[in-house]
Protein backbone atom coordinates (compact mmCIF):
# COMPACT_ATOMS: atom_id res chain seq x y z
CA UNK A 1 0.00 0.00 0.00
CA UNK A 2 0.97 3.44 -0.78
CA UNK A 3 3.11 5.39 2.00
CA UNK A 4 2.04 8.35 4.18
CA UNK A 5 3.46 11.43 5.02
CA UNK A 6 2.93 12.62 8.67
CA UNK A 7 3.33 16.04 9.05
CA UNK A 8 4.54 17.17 13.02
CA UNK A 9 2.57 20.39 14.57
CA UNK A 10 3.42 19.60 17.68
CA UNK A 11 5.85 22.13 18.74
CA UNK A 12 3.29 25.07 16.77
CA UNK A 13 -0.06 23.70 17.41
CA UNK A 14 0.45 21.45 20.27
CA UNK A 15 1.90 24.28 22.19
CA UNK A 16 0.43 27.49 21.27
CA UNK A 17 -2.84 26.78 24.01
CA UNK A 18 -0.56 25.16 26.78
CA UNK A 19 -0.66 27.37 30.25
CA UNK A 20 2.81 26.43 30.93
CA UNK A 21 5.34 27.60 28.72
CA UNK A 22 8.37 25.81 27.78
CA UNK A 23 11.69 27.02 27.87
CA UNK A 24 13.43 27.59 23.96
CA UNK A 25 15.87 24.95 25.06
CA UNK A 26 13.06 22.53 25.91
CA UNK A 27 10.92 23.33 22.26
CA UNK A 28 14.56 22.69 20.59
CA UNK A 29 15.02 19.12 22.24
CA UNK A 30 11.67 18.44 21.26
CA UNK A 31 12.18 18.94 17.81
CA UNK A 32 15.26 16.54 17.73
CA UNK A 33 13.71 14.35 19.31
CA UNK A 34 10.65 14.50 16.66
CA UNK A 35 13.68 14.44 13.83
CA UNK A 36 15.00 11.33 15.99
CA UNK A 37 11.77 9.72 15.40
CA UNK A 38 12.15 9.87 11.24
CA UNK A 39 9.66 12.77 10.99
CA UNK A 40 10.85 14.85 8.13
CA UNK A 41 8.35 17.37 8.12
CA UNK A 42 7.94 19.47 11.38
CA UNK A 43 6.36 22.71 11.82
CA UNK A 44 8.85 24.19 14.86
CA UNK A 45 6.76 27.60 15.69
CA UNK A 46 4.62 30.31 14.44
CA UNK A 47 5.93 34.62 13.71
CA UNK A 48 2.38 35.70 15.02
CA UNK A 49 2.48 38.47 17.28
CA UNK A 50 3.56 37.57 21.05
CA UNK A 51 0.91 39.31 22.20
CA UNK A 52 -1.50 37.24 20.31
CA UNK A 53 0.41 34.00 21.46
CA UNK A 54 2.79 34.21 24.10
CA UNK A 55 3.65 30.52 24.38
CA UNK A 56 5.98 31.12 20.73
CA UNK A 57 7.20 34.36 21.04
CA UNK A 58 11.06 32.72 21.31
CA UNK A 59 10.54 31.60 17.40
CA UNK A 60 13.29 33.71 16.17
CA UNK A 61 15.63 31.43 19.09
CA UNK A 62 14.59 28.03 18.98
CA UNK A 63 15.20 28.35 15.07
CA UNK A 64 18.53 29.75 16.11
CA UNK A 65 19.17 26.67 18.67
CA UNK A 66 17.99 24.29 16.24
CA UNK A 67 20.53 22.07 14.29
CA UNK A 68 19.07 21.45 10.64
CA UNK A 69 19.44 17.69 9.21
CA UNK A 70 19.60 16.71 5.65
CA UNK A 71 15.95 15.95 4.64
CA UNK A 72 14.36 17.47 7.44
CA UNK A 73 11.67 20.25 6.38
CA UNK A 74 11.63 22.58 9.08
CA UNK A 75 8.44 25.10 9.11
CA UNK A 76 6.44 28.08 10.87
CA UNK A 77 3.00 29.80 10.75
CA UNK A 78 3.16 33.43 9.43
CA UNK A 79 0.09 35.44 9.33
CA UNK A 80 1.31 38.54 7.60
CA UNK A 81 4.80 40.24 5.30
CA UNK A 82 5.88 40.93 9.14
CA UNK A 83 6.08 37.32 10.10
CA UNK A 84 7.24 36.45 6.98
CA UNK A 85 10.34 38.78 7.32
CA UNK A 86 11.28 37.46 10.37
CA UNK A 87 10.45 33.73 9.34
CA UNK A 88 12.48 34.54 6.31
CA UNK A 89 15.69 36.06 8.50
CA UNK A 90 15.39 32.48 10.50
CA UNK A 91 15.80 30.64 7.05
CA UNK A 92 13.24 28.67 7.70
CA UNK A 93 12.67 26.21 5.06
CA UNK A 94 8.59 26.35 4.58
CA UNK A 95 5.90 28.77 5.49
CA UNK A 96 2.49 28.01 6.28
CA UNK A 97 -0.25 30.98 5.95
CA UNK A 98 -4.05 30.16 7.37
CA UNK A 99 -7.73 31.16 7.16
CA UNK A 100 -10.92 29.84 8.33
CA UNK A 101 -13.93 28.85 5.50
CA UNK A 102 -16.16 29.94 8.75
CA UNK A 103 -16.71 33.90 8.46
CA UNK A 104 -17.22 33.98 12.34
CA UNK A 105 -14.02 31.80 13.08
CA UNK A 106 -11.97 33.84 10.62
CA UNK A 107 -12.85 36.82 12.41
CA UNK A 108 -12.36 35.94 15.91
CA UNK A 109 -8.72 34.40 14.75
CA UNK A 110 -7.91 36.62 12.68
CA UNK A 111 -10.01 40.26 13.68
CA UNK A 112 -10.61 39.91 9.68
CA UNK A 113 -13.63 39.07 7.02
CA UNK A 114 -12.30 36.61 4.50
CA UNK A 115 -12.92 38.88 2.02
CA UNK A 116 -10.35 41.15 3.32
CA UNK A 117 -8.37 38.15 4.70
CA UNK A 118 -7.29 37.21 0.94
CA UNK A 119 -5.50 40.58 0.18
CA UNK A 120 -3.08 39.81 3.44
CA UNK A 121 -2.47 36.53 2.51
CA UNK A 122 -1.33 37.02 -1.45
CA UNK A 123 1.73 39.08 -0.74
CA UNK A 124 2.87 36.53 1.43
CA UNK A 125 2.65 34.04 -0.62
CA UNK A 126 4.12 35.41 -3.76
CA UNK A 127 7.42 36.79 -1.44
CA UNK A 128 7.69 33.35 -0.05
CA UNK A 129 7.52 31.66 -3.29
CA UNK A 130 10.31 34.53 -4.60
CA UNK A 131 12.67 33.36 -1.95
CA UNK A 132 12.28 30.01 -3.06
CA UNK A 133 10.20 28.62 0.28
CA UNK A 134 7.72 26.19 0.05
CA UNK A 135 4.13 27.35 1.35
CA UNK A 136 1.54 25.68 3.06
CA UNK A 137 -2.29 27.01 3.65
CA UNK A 138 -4.54 25.80 6.13
CA UNK A 139 -8.26 26.07 5.97
CA UNK A 140 -9.50 26.05 9.46
CA UNK A 141 -13.13 24.88 10.49
CA UNK A 142 -13.77 22.79 7.42
CA UNK A 143 -16.28 20.46 8.71
CA UNK A 144 -17.62 22.54 11.68
CA UNK A 145 -17.40 26.38 13.51
CA UNK A 146 -18.00 26.54 17.23
CA UNK A 147 -20.06 29.81 16.69
CA UNK A 148 -21.76 29.38 13.47
CA UNK A 149 -22.53 25.38 13.47
CA UNK A 150 -22.12 23.03 10.40
CA UNK A 151 -19.96 25.00 7.12
CA UNK A 152 -21.10 24.27 4.10
CA UNK A 153 -19.22 22.49 1.53
CA UNK A 154 -18.84 24.95 -0.69
CA UNK A 155 -17.61 27.39 1.78
CA UNK A 156 -14.61 25.78 2.26
CA UNK A 157 -14.21 24.85 -1.81
CA UNK A 158 -14.14 28.67 -2.55
CA UNK A 159 -11.39 29.75 0.07
CA UNK A 160 -9.36 26.35 -1.50
CA UNK A 161 -9.71 27.64 -4.43
CA UNK A 162 -8.43 31.26 -3.58
CA UNK A 163 -5.94 29.86 -1.68
CA UNK A 164 -4.41 27.25 -4.75
CA UNK A 165 -4.74 30.57 -6.77
CA UNK A 166 -2.31 32.77 -4.87
CA UNK A 167 0.03 29.58 -5.42
CA UNK A 168 0.46 27.32 -2.38
CA UNK A 169 1.81 24.06 -3.17
CA UNK A 170 -0.29 22.43 -0.08
CA UNK A 171 -3.36 22.58 1.70
CA UNK A 172 -4.21 21.43 4.84
CA UNK A 173 -7.85 21.31 5.63
CA UNK A 174 -8.90 21.58 9.35
CA UNK A 175 -11.28 19.80 11.50
CA UNK A 176 -10.60 22.46 14.23
CA UNK A 177 -13.38 21.40 16.79
CA UNK A 178 -13.37 17.67 15.69
CA UNK A 179 -17.09 17.08 15.07
CA UNK A 180 -16.37 15.34 11.55
CA UNK A 181 -17.09 11.85 10.69
CA UNK A 182 -15.79 10.13 7.72
CA UNK A 183 -18.89 10.49 5.61
CA UNK A 184 -18.13 13.92 5.55
CA UNK A 185 -14.24 13.31 4.90
CA UNK A 186 -15.41 11.37 2.12
CA UNK A 187 -17.68 13.95 0.76
CA UNK A 188 -15.49 17.04 0.62
CA UNK A 189 -12.73 15.24 -1.08
CA UNK A 190 -14.88 13.90 -3.78
CA UNK A 191 -16.24 17.81 -4.35
CA UNK A 192 -12.59 19.03 -3.99
CA UNK A 193 -11.25 16.23 -6.29
CA UNK A 194 -15.16 17.07 -8.95
CA UNK A 195 -13.70 20.71 -8.94
CA UNK A 196 -9.90 20.11 -10.33
CA UNK A 197 -8.47 19.75 -6.45
CA UNK A 198 -5.16 17.57 -7.03
CA UNK A 199 -5.68 15.45 -3.45
CA UNK A 200 -1.72 14.58 -3.64
CA UNK A 201 -1.67 18.66 -2.45
CA UNK A 202 -4.22 18.23 0.11
CA UNK A 203 -3.19 17.16 4.35
CA UNK A 204 -5.65 16.55 6.65
CA UNK A 205 -5.56 17.62 9.73
CA UNK A 206 -7.69 16.14 12.85
CA UNK A 207 -8.85 17.00 15.99
CA UNK A 208 -10.06 14.38 18.14
CA UNK A 209 -12.71 16.09 20.20
CA UNK A 210 -14.96 12.76 19.88
CA UNK A 211 -12.84 10.52 19.43
CA UNK A 212 -13.65 10.01 15.31
CA UNK A 213 -9.76 11.69 14.00
CA UNK A 214 -8.27 8.17 13.47
CA UNK A 215 -11.62 6.85 11.16
CA UNK A 216 -11.50 10.12 9.60
CA UNK A 217 -8.24 10.19 9.13
CA UNK A 218 -8.91 6.29 7.08
CA UNK A 219 -11.33 7.59 5.06
CA UNK A 220 -9.18 10.43 3.81
CA UNK A 221 -6.46 7.19 2.98
CA UNK A 222 -9.12 5.76 1.26
CA UNK A 223 -10.10 8.71 -0.78
CA UNK A 224 -6.30 9.39 -1.76
CA UNK A 225 -4.99 11.52 1.03
CA UNK A 226 -0.91 10.88 2.08
CA UNK A 227 -0.26 13.91 4.20
CA UNK A 228 -1.92 13.92 7.29
CA UNK A 229 -1.07 16.12 10.20
CA UNK A 230 -0.66 15.13 13.72
CA UNK A 231 0.68 16.09 17.55
CA UNK A 232 2.72 14.58 19.19
CA UNK A 233 0.76 13.34 22.25
CA UNK A 234 -2.34 14.38 20.74
CA UNK A 235 -1.87 17.94 22.28
CA UNK A 236 -2.96 21.13 20.89
CA UNK A 237 -6.21 23.48 20.51
CA UNK A 238 -7.31 26.34 18.77
CA UNK A 239 -7.44 29.30 21.28
CA UNK A 240 -10.49 30.81 19.36
CA UNK A 241 -12.44 27.12 19.38
CA UNK A 242 -13.31 27.02 22.74
CA UNK A 243 -14.13 23.25 23.80
CA UNK A 244 -11.80 22.30 21.58
CA UNK A 245 -9.58 19.29 22.44
CA UNK A 246 -6.01 18.51 21.15
CA UNK A 247 -4.87 17.22 17.74
CA UNK A 248 -5.11 13.47 16.33
CA UNK A 249 -2.02 12.38 18.12
CA UNK A 250 1.16 11.43 15.39
CA UNK A 251 1.75 8.30 17.49
CA UNK A 252 -2.02 7.25 17.06
CA UNK A 253 -1.96 8.15 13.02
CA UNK A 254 1.88 5.44 13.04
CA UNK A 255 0.01 3.09 14.70
CA UNK A 256 -2.91 3.29 12.15
CA UNK A 257 -1.29 3.40 8.99
CA UNK A 258 1.77 0.92 9.86
CA UNK A 259 -0.59 -1.76 11.01
CA UNK A 260 -2.52 -1.32 8.16
CA UNK A 261 0.87 -2.06 6.43
CA UNK A 262 0.91 1.81 4.97
CA UNK A 263 4.85 3.16 5.71
CA UNK A 264 5.51 6.10 7.71
CA UNK A 265 9.08 6.05 8.18
CA UNK A 266 9.06 6.63 11.45
CA UNK A 267 9.56 4.95 14.59
CA UNK A 268 6.77 4.46 17.37
CA UNK A 269 9.09 3.53 20.67
CA UNK A 270 11.16 6.91 19.85
CA UNK A 271 7.73 8.92 18.97
CA UNK A 272 6.70 7.32 22.29
CA UNK A 273 9.79 8.52 24.26
CA UNK A 274 9.03 12.29 23.09
CA UNK A 275 5.29 11.95 24.43
CA UNK A 276 6.32 11.05 27.62
CA UNK A 277 9.13 13.34 28.01
CA UNK A 278 6.37 16.22 26.65
CA UNK A 279 4.11 15.14 29.53
CA UNK A 280 6.37 15.39 32.34
CA UNK A 281 7.53 19.14 31.44
CA UNK A 282 3.95 20.22 30.59
CA UNK A 283 2.89 18.25 33.96
CA UNK A 284 -0.07 16.82 32.43
CA UNK A 285 -1.52 13.35 30.99
CA UNK A 286 -1.68 13.12 27.33
CA UNK A 287 -4.29 13.11 25.29
CA UNK A 288 -3.39 10.11 22.39
CA UNK A 289 -5.16 6.66 22.86
CA UNK A 290 -1.63 5.30 22.28
CA UNK A 291 -0.18 7.33 25.82
CA UNK A 292 -3.40 5.40 27.53
CA UNK A 293 -2.76 1.74 26.19
CA UNK A 294 1.29 1.72 26.07
CA UNK A 295 2.27 0.69 29.23
CA UNK A 296 -0.92 -1.28 29.90
CA UNK A 297 -0.77 -3.76 26.78
CA UNK A 298 0.38 -7.20 28.03
CA UNK A 299 1.67 -8.72 24.37
CA UNK A 300 1.17 -12.29 23.39
CA UNK A 301 4.46 -14.94 23.28
CA UNK A 302 5.63 -14.54 19.83
CA UNK A 303 3.40 -11.56 18.87
CA UNK A 304 4.82 -7.89 19.01
CA UNK A 305 3.14 -4.44 18.49
CA UNK A 306 4.22 -2.43 15.42
CA UNK A 307 7.35 -0.66 16.09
Amino acid sequence: MAGVTLFEVGPRDGLQNESVLLSSEDKVFLVEQLMDAGLTRIEVSSFVSPRWIPQLADAEEVFRQVQRRPGVELSALVPNEKGLERALACQVDAVAVFMSASETHNLKNINKTRVDTYPVLAPVVTAAKAAKKSVRGYVSTAFGCPYEGEVAITEVIEVSMRLFEMGIDELSIGDTIGVAVPTQVEALLAEMEKQGIPLERIALHFHDTRGTAVANAYAGYQAGVRIFDGSIGGMGGCPYAPGASGNVSTEDLRYLFESMGVTTNTHLDKLRDAARWLSQRLQKTLFSHDSQVAHAMTWAEGESEPQ
